[in-house]
């Protein structure tokens, strides 16, 4: 929000107002006891540590997001969700694609969900055959890996490979896979956690390959907007006819805008035939119930509102991952790490640093930094660590440099 003056007013994690020349200073102005106060559970899972474990943002909401919350509630709409409501936000998001992607699709596509996980579970319902495998990718988003269990599905790793380019899909990996009796490819773009954005050329080749075996793709494009310089993110299904026809897309503004809490995301259903059968399916319609009142509000108020916040972000995010580059070489000699492309979640490679499959103890112990296990993300994962950027650049300096001082205290 900007004053007469032209200087920029922003709030807190916690609520104070603090007037502030440009929402950078205001990012680099909170404090850990800051983050600790607002009792979120990246700063209070582990008290005594810097919290960079769960993917969420440490910089508050846009302030279109909080006057429209605010305005909810002096609404009074605590009731079920009216379908007015349902209806503004699934246009919010379905004129987003069209905006940021180029995607143009009927609103009518767009459903109501609690979160892209919900998505994953009715996908593997409604859309594969039951006890077909589920092939992902590996490093992956945690949930991946454990999901599918619920759904007496077997997941096929099919490790990503790296090289002084960066990294690349397995293709011929991928292939064997639904050879192997995979049914269902969980794509992530950008990719969580390696924050690779896939570029159409790439996508073009992984249709090719789903499209011989009859599969299907669920593409979590959960982190589509937080998308770095030189890359840009493509909706999956939108590559070709043969990606639309065999892709159910999950997204939401949860990730981008700081809404986690809120339960409310979308699937986005670009085959007609899927459309008709999520609209006569009774488990599609619990998939939809579970989408909030305000995480409804908060998505039509990002998509619609808070661009020029969700710009403002990435900028400065921009400026985290490229410094998170710099601390690495002067405090982790040793350990590997490419800068995201999208995502504000760094993967840092340890396992030159002689900390076993698991370094995140390490570190949560010797240097009171909490990460994500990279094991959790699959077996290639062991001795790598999740890295979350999202917070103060103080912040996120400090907890470098005691990681380093930890390695050096050996």
């Amino acid at each position: 929000m900007t004053r007469d003056d032209g200087n920029a007013t922003e709030h807190g994690p916690t609520g104070d107002h603090r007037e502030v020349t440009s929402l950078a200073t205001a990012f680099d102005a909170i404090t850990e006891d800051d983050l600790r106060r607002a009792g979120g559970l990246k700063w209070t899972a582990y008290p005594e540590a810097t919290g960079a474990f769960v993917a969420e943002m440490d910089f508050g909401v846009a302030p279109e997001i909080r006057d429209a919350l605010h305005t909810w509630v002096d609404d009074g709409l605590f009731g079920y969700p009216p379908a007015g409501l349902t209806g503004r936000m699934t246009q919010a998001c379905a004129d987003w694609q069209r905006d940021a992607y180029g995607w143009d699709l009927p609103t009518e596509r767009v459903r109501p969900l609690a979160d892209v996980l919900s998505g994953l579970s009715a996908t593997i319902d409604l859309f594969t055959a039951p006890g077909s495998a589920i092939v992902l990718p590996t490093p992956a988003y945690m949930p991946f890996l454990t999901i599918p269990a619920a759904h007496d599905r077997e997941v096929i790793q099919v490790p990503m490979l790296r090289d002084d380019a960066g990294w690349h899909l397995d293709l011929d990996g991928i292939d064997r896979a639904f050879a192997a009796g995979g049914g269902l490819l969980v794509f992530c773009n950008p990719h969580n956690p390696i924050g690779k954005v896939y570029t159409r050329d790439e996508m073009l080749a992984v249709a090719e390959v789903v499209a011989r075996h009859g599969a299907r793709v669920f593409s979590d494009e959960i982190h589509s907007p937080l998308v770095y310089p030189g890359a840009s993110h493509v909706p999956y299904a939108s590559v070709s006819d043969a990606a639309a026809s065999h892709t159910i897309t999950a997204t939401s503004a949860s990730k981008a805008w700081n809404l986690p809490g809120l339960k409310c995301a979308q699937l986005i259903l670009s085959s007609e035939s899927d459309a008709e059968v999520w609209s006569a399916s009774r488990r599609a319609q619990s998939a939809e119930h579970g989408a909030s009142n305000p995480g409804l509000v908060a998505n039509v108020a990002a998509y619609d509102d808070a661009r020029g916040w969700l710009a403002d972000v990435i900028g400065y995010l921009d400026g985290n991952r490229r410094m998170f580059a710099d601390l690495v070489a002067e405090h982790l000699p040793g350990a590997v790490y490419l800068p995201p492309e999208g995502t504000y979640l760094a993967w840092l490679d340890c396992r030159e640093l002689g900390l076993g499959d698991h370094p995140t103890q390490f570190f949560l112990e010797q240097a009171r930094v909490a990460a994500t296990d990279g094991a959790l993300c699959g077996d290639v994962g062991a001795g790598c660590v999740r890295f979350n950027l999202a917070t103060p650049r103080p912040i996120l300096r400090r907890a470098v440099e005691r990681m380093g001082q930890a390695l050096a205290a050996r």
